[in-house]
């Protein structure tokens, strides 16, 4: 499943992940992992949160972060949640369409039965009519 967080940039999509994240680590019976663009949030998340900082990797596009993503579950049975914070710039899709990529998404969390969600900065109006269900939260 995949879930989307919307709003501009400084609107809290942050906060309400962190959030997020932190409670759902009490429920959760697998592990999760949370991508970011620096590790700045480390200090925020709680321990059992494994924080990736994807700006020690060079992606080129969004092909390249799908399989970075694709490594990342082969490497943990036990994965259950993904978390992405500022998803638009670390999977290389600011300026485009994130409809292929969620989708892409989609179908791995249900071979795999991981949850995906998304923040996401834009306004909901521009996310497309095929995503709109996905938004939990507009901010």
């Amino acid at each position: 499943m995949v879930q989307l967080i919307v709003g501009q940039k400084g609107k809290g999509k942050t906060k309400y992940l962190l959030d997020k994240v932190n409670s759902e680590v009490k429920n959760v019976s697998g592990n999760i992992v949370y991508l970011d663009k620096s590790a700045k949030h480390m200090f925020e998340l709680n321990n059992k949160v494994r924080l990736i900082d994807v700006s020690d990797f060079a992606f080129e596009n969004s092909d390249e972060f799908v399989g970075f993503v694709c490594g990342i579950m082969s490497q943990d049975h036990d994965l259950q949640q993904m978390y992405f914070d500022s998803f638009l710039k670390i999977a290389k899709l600011e300026d485009a369409d994130i409809t292929p990529v969620v989708n892409k998404l989609e179908k791995l969390g249900e071979q795999f039965g991981i949850d995906f969600i998304l923040s996401v900065s834009c306004d909901d109006k521009d996310i497309s009519d095929d995503l709109k269900s996905k938004i939990i939260v507009s901010l």
